[in-house]
């Protein structure tokens, strides 16, 4: 190896180096309550698999509360950018159990996606929010990373009827600069379950079908992990992933709280994918 090639090995070194410092020290700055669910998130193992750094610029794909929010806005900084893509406004509607005051409450959240991470603190990058057809045309190629954490089962739900997975993946394929990463996490059905039970609707996708929606929308697959795997989470399809904490959907005694809670959260695939031309 030369010296050139030597040095800048060394600066991708200190660079990382610097990421990780970065992305740990915010993780177990955050307050007691926020830091509850790390022990089944792994966000510092996530995001540098997904190899956030700061200074990048982020889409995060239905930030919802804020959780990952709250983690990559501040590893970003100042010199970063993170936008926050939501579902289309007439999306919300398609559940059928959200209310017309709930709907209103769930589509102003892309507005407030901005002010949401200005409140996090002053060293916060700029923030802008979306909805997927509403990403401006001259953002495209401006995102180092585009990430769908527990996102895609959805968009996925309704793709027969309004396409909106391809719509999501042909945005995520826009945004990214050439040599740009999308990465999922994502709710892991058994690959031996029917493709009727695996649509989402339940939460869970197949990793083989995750894997094949992005290779139609551009992207190829460069790696994988199961920092969030679940061995525990063996769902048959009777199961819906709302099962499991935090949310404890149909647990409705104590015995049947406690054996979710035994199980954890979900079992998830974690993939990296990297934008073809």
């Amino acid at each position: 190896m030369n010296k050139q090639a030597l040095i800048f090995a060394g600066l991708l070194l200190m660079s990382s180096g610097i990421a990780a410092q970065t992305l740990e020290q915010v993780v177990n700055q955050r307050p007691p309550e926020m830091q509850q669910r790390d022990a089944h998130r792994h966000p510092i193992q996530t995001l540098e698999f997904f190899r956030v750094e700061p200074g990048m610029t982020v889409a995060e794909a239905l930030p919802g509360g804020g959780w990952y929010t709250q983690i990559i806005a501040p590893t970003l900084g100042k010199n970063g950018m993170i936008y926050g893509i939501n579902y289309n406004d007439d999306m919300w509607a398609r559940f059928g159990f959200f209310s017309p005051d709930a709907i209103i409450q769930q589509q102003a959240l892309t507005k407030q996606f901005e002010q949401n991470v200005a409140d996090l603190g002053d060293t916060m990058p700029p923030a802008r929010g979306f909805t997927f057809e509403t990403v401006p045309e001259s953002l495209k190629g401006t995102a180092d990373r585009v990430l769908f954490i527990r996102a895609l089962h959805n968009l996925h739900r309704f793709e027969a009827d309004a396409g909106t997975l391809t719509q999501a993946l042909k945005v995520a394929h826009i945004l990214l600069k050439p040599n740009g990463l999308a990465g999922v996490v994502q709710h892991r059905a058994p690959e031996k379950s029917s493709d009727a039970w695996a649509d989402g609707s339940a939460g869970y996708l197949k990793t083989s079908r995750v894997i094949e929606a992005f290779k139609q929308a551009g992207f190829a697959l460069i790696d994988a992990s199961e920092v969030n795997a679940n061995a525990k989470d063996t769902p048959n399809e009777q199961d819906i992933v709302w099962r499991l904490p935090p949310s404890y959907f149909g647990s409705d005694s104590d015995d049947k709280k406690a054996a979710m809670q035994a199980i954890g959260e979900s079992d998830r695939m974690t993939l990296l994918f990297a934008k073809t031309p």
